[in-house]
């Protein structure tokens, strides 16, 4: 079996080689471990092989595990569904991106507690691309006015879109929600102003990632390529 180290290295040269085919460089893309389930210590072997970002989708998972860290890094990623009941304790964290706010009611409560605590934070707008009502996303077509009322809380800024890809063993099949949500990325950078900002595109996990990346993304969130496969379930 691979380990950690061999994995991060193969998801290095693959990026390298797909970002040279379409003419990007190898530091535009941001790649997050996706580290729900694992140990500190499994977290603290990638962050030694390299990666920089790690992303967990329960807060408590991210409260048990975050104090414990002792390896340096750049950035906590927030990447999972948001209760409002959670916030408080989401940003004891200090998450350097949030990527799944998809209602105005969520962003406001989050907003609120920001503002209780003097911190602006930095979100993405999560868009639902599939049609799947197992996922959550705002739909398509309410993203772009979404993004504008978002735009309007003094204490968040949206730095761009994240959605989750069709759940298909065929990369193929997820390529038209990338597609779409690149689209919605490029109407909104085209009407960008002060309130907000389409600096990041997160889209692609383990198994689509590098057709994610051919449809212009410039996160990646990254699990079982990483770490091997898990008991249950996959990276989204």
């Amino acid at each position: 079996m691979p380990t950690i180290v061999e994995n991060v290295k193969a998801v290095q040269a693959s990026l390298k080689e797909k970002l040279a085919q379409t003419g990007r460089e190898t530091d535009e893309v941001l790649v997050v471990a996706v580290t729900k389930t694992h140990p500190v210590e499994v977290i603290e072997s990638a962050l030694r092989a390299g990666i920089r970002h790690f992303g967990e989708n329960k807060v408590q998972e991210a409260r048990r595990k975050l104090p414990f860290i002792t390896e340096p890094y750049d950035g906590f990623h927030y990447i999972g569904r948001l209760q409002t009941n959670k916030i408080n304790a989401l940003l004891e964290l200090e998450p350097i991106l949030i990527h799944s706010i998809d209602s105005l009611n969520l962003a406001v409560n989050l907003n609120k507690r920001c503002e209780t605590r003097g911190r602006v934070q930095d979100i993405l707008v999560q868009v639902n691309t599939t049609g799947e009502q197992s996922k959550s996303g705002c739909e398509p077509g309410e993203t772009i006015e979404l993004v504008q009322q978002i735009s309007a809380l003094p204490n968040l800024r949206v730095k761009g879109l994240m959605t989750i890809g069709l759940m298909s063993d065929d990369a193929e099949k997820t390529r038209p929600s990338f597609k779409l949500l690149k689209e919605l990325f490029d109407e909104l950078k085209n009407k960008e102003n002060a309130g907000y900002e389409m600096r990041w595109l997160s889209m692609g996990m383990s198994g689509d990632y590098l057709t994610a990346i051919e449809e212009g993304a410039n996160i990646v969130r990254l699990g079982s390529v990483l770490f091997g496969e898990r008991d249950y379930g996959g990276d989204r």
